[in-house]
Parts: structure tokens; C-alpha cells; sequence
């Protein structure tokens, strides 16, 4: 448990997965919120326990929820606070929450359809079974309200909600002008690159979202506030926001600049393109990997320096003469 000041307090919890620890925090004002809800786990709900009673807290005590997106390791302890009458969150978070049997097989069908168009060979279509099995670790309610770009935090009018689409599209971060500090979820991390994950569109007809654009003017919109700390979803608080937003554009851009110079001796599909930018991680993170590069053909489409054809079902892409 970490002491951040007299109101807010950050509070870390156990995962399963390769990212770590997770940090959920506990805000007080009118009400008292939680922000973000950790893993579904017994080591989870126990190590929250320990912390809240630390600061004088039971999980009785929440008056409502706050989620920065939906993300299992973000929304896994909803269901561990009884009198929180409240969850609020992006609209998409509800369609999670609430686990939409119909969203939840749009999801699917869009992922087949995408790994045609990609040419991925068929050994790697069991995404499906992944999204079913980390939904065990997802918690499950509805959301009371939803929170746009602008809005003030119910219960806390000095925080600010701000659109921070790409590594979800559900990502929300909530902003203090009066003392600079940044709740990012997993939008910012000290040490590690948020993977602007693909993602099938709300509604069905749809034109999926560019996430790694997305991603690009978040980025820019944490550079165009006065952020003087930023309290992650995992790893450490950090101030040095300029460098590590810059770091993030020259780290994507080194790799899209990879992806174009593949592009320059022929065209190919994404998946031949995955396999030479990432010829060993491809293997076992196949959906992660393949996010990265459908984010730099999205980035370098956009700069007018590779073009899209179709062939069949199969999408590939060349350079244009512009990058020649």
C-alpha cells in the first residue's frame, strides 16, 4: 500500500499474467471510490483486503467503482464490494461486465474473418477459447454510469475523465489539474510499451478502429496537459512524462520504418510481416504480435506510405512510390 496523499491511496494486488501486479486505487471525497478492481483471484481479494484495512477500510465501506477499461486484471473484484451501488466506466466496459453473449460471438466471428484477411494459418485460430478463458478472471455486474470525455468523477469534481483510447477502446484516465496527477490505467507505463491491441467494432457493420493511431494522439494529449505524476495500472509511479512519451513514438516508429522497409521488396500480408519483425514471439503471442503490425501498417497507410489491396479474402500491402 502506497500513501499518495491524504485523499488518495495506491493499493496493490496479485496476477496471473506475465504483466505483474496490478494497482487499483482508493479515492476519498463525497464518496469513497475505488478505482479499478484488480484480478478475479482468492490472492487478489485477500491482498485488497489486508491493504484496505491498513488505511481503516472494508470492502464495505466503497460507495462505488471506477474503471479505467475492461481488461479482466481491471475489473476482477466488482463483485467483492457491497454496498458500492455505483460502477461507472466507458460504455464498451458494459458490454464486458455484463458479459454479452451476442458481443462476445461478434468477437469471435470478427477475429476469423480478420485472421483470413491476414493470411494466419489455422493452427493459430483458437482465440476464441483465450477471450473464454480469461473471462474466469473478469468480475461481472453492469454499469450505473458511463463517463465521457470531460466529465467530472462523481463524488470527486476536482478529477477530470479523459478519452485515452488505443490500448483499449474502452481506456479512460482521469486527471487532477490542481496538482497534475494522471490515473492511466494502462494507458502510460514506466517500462513498458502498451500494446494497442486490434479489436472488433461496438456494432455490428462496422469499420474497426485504428488503435495504434489512437494510441499516437492519446499519447499527444498527455503531452498537451501539465502532468506532474503518473499512477499506472502496473509498475512504478513516475514523473517523466515528456521522455517517455517520446520514447514510445521513436520505439514505433523505428519499428514501423522496419515494417516499410520489408514493404520495399515486394508486397506481402501481415502475417508474413509478423513473422519477420517478430520471428520467435509470433509463435506464442500471435494476437499481441499481430496487433503491433496491423498498428504499423494502420500508421504508415495513414502516412500515404503503403497501400492495401485484396485478393480473395487475403489483404496485402506494398509500399507506394512515396516511400520509394
Amino acid at each position: 500500500m502506497n500513501i499518495i496523499d491524504n485523499t488518495l491511496y495506491q493499493i496493490t494486488v496479485p496476477t496471473p499474467f506475465a504483466v505483474g501486479d496490478a494497482h487499483v486505487y482508493l479515492l476519498k471525497g463525497d464518496v469513497l471510490s475505488l478505482i479499478d478492481a484488480g484480478v478475479k483471484t482468492k490472492e487478489a481479494y485477500e491482498a485488497l483486503l489486508i491493504q484496505l484495512k491498513q488505511i481503516g477500510y472494508h470492502p464495505r465501506d466503497v460507495d462505488q467503482i471506477i474503471l479505467t477499461h475492461h481488461h479482466p486484471d481491471h475489473t476482477g473484484l466488482i463483485e467483492a464490494f457491497p454496498r458500492a451501488r455505483e460502477i461507472m466506466a466507458n460504455n464498451l466496459v458494459d458490454l464486458w461486465i455484463r458479459k454479452d453473449e451476442q458481443y462476445f460471438n461478434r468477437y469471435e466471428d470478427f477475429f476469423k474473418e480478420y485472421f483470413k484477411q491476414c493470411d494466419i494459418p489455422q493452427r493459430f485460430q483458437g482465440i476464441g477459447k483465450k477471450l473464454r478463458s480469461l473471462l474466469s478472471y473478469a468480475g461481472e455486474g453492469h454499469l450505473t454510469k458511463t463517463l465521457e470525455e470531460g466529465d467530472k468523477l462523481p463524488g470527486h469534481p476536482d478529477w477530470q475523465v479523459l478519452n485515452t483510447k488505443g490500448h483499449a477502446q474502452s481506456h479512460v484516465s482521469f486527471y487532477r489539474e490542481s496538482d497534475g496527477i494522471f490515473i492511466g490505467g494502462d494507458h502510460l507505463l514506466k517500462n513498458i510499451s502498451s500494446n494497442p491491441v486490434v479489436e472488433p467494432p461496438i456494432h455490428e457493420g462496422e469499420r474497426r478502429a485504428s488503435p495504434m493511431l489512437q494510441y499516437r494522439d492519446s499519447l499527444l494529449k498527455c503531452l498537451s496537459i501539465e502532468i506532474s505524476q503518473v499512477l499506472p495500472g502496473h509498475g512504478e509511479i513516475f514523473s517523466n512524462v515528456s521522455e517517455i512519451v517520446q520514447s514510445r513514438f521513436n520505439k514505433q516508429e523505428r519499428r514501423a520504418a522496419n515494417v516499410l522497409a520489408f514493404l520495399q521488396t515486394g508486397k506481402q500480408t501481415a502475417f508474413q510481416l509478423c513473422q519477420k519483425i517478430f520471428p520467435v514471439r509470433y509463435e506464442s503471442q500471435i494476437d499481441l504480435t499481430m496487433s503491433d503490425i496491423i498498428g504499423q501498417l494502420d500508421y504508415l497507410e495513414a502516412s500515404g506510405l503503403v497501400s492495401k489491396s485484396t485478393e480473395g479474402t487475403t489483404e496485402f500491402y506494398e509500399a507506394t512510390k512515396a516511400a520509394k
